[in-house]
């Protein structure tokens, strides 16, 4: 066994796993429920971990672990019916609520 993946934030964790099991790779939590030993134990080794039961799904399980974190930004875009720039993530013009219509 392998460990693939580690955050404090469960829900990262949990999406991770879910992730690499949805191409069909076995996975294990650790420390699922450890978060209420802080204190007793240090709080990075209360952080949930997934691991690979197989050695030969590391690679694959990785890969697809860091291809989580990567933010697909988008290009920005300029309204047509004012000129204005936009983010990437705007549907529609901030300012006079035009179309993204490329």
């Amino acid at each position: 066994m392998k460990m693939v993946y580690t955050n404090e934030n469960h829900f990262l964790v949990t999406n991770v796993r879910n992730l690499i099991e949805a191409q069909d790779i076995k996975t294990f939590l650790k420390n699922e429920f450890a978060q209420g030993a802080v204190g007793e134990i240090s709080s990075f080794d209360s952080w949930p971990e997934v691991w690979v039961f197989e050695d030969s799904d590391f690679e694959q399980a990785s890969q697809i672990a860091t291809n989580s974190q990567v933010i697909n930004k988008g290009q920005d875009w300029k309204c047509k019916q004012c000129a204005e720039s936009n983010d990437a993530s705007f549907e529609i013009c901030w300012y006079c609520q035009g179309d993204n219509v490329k």
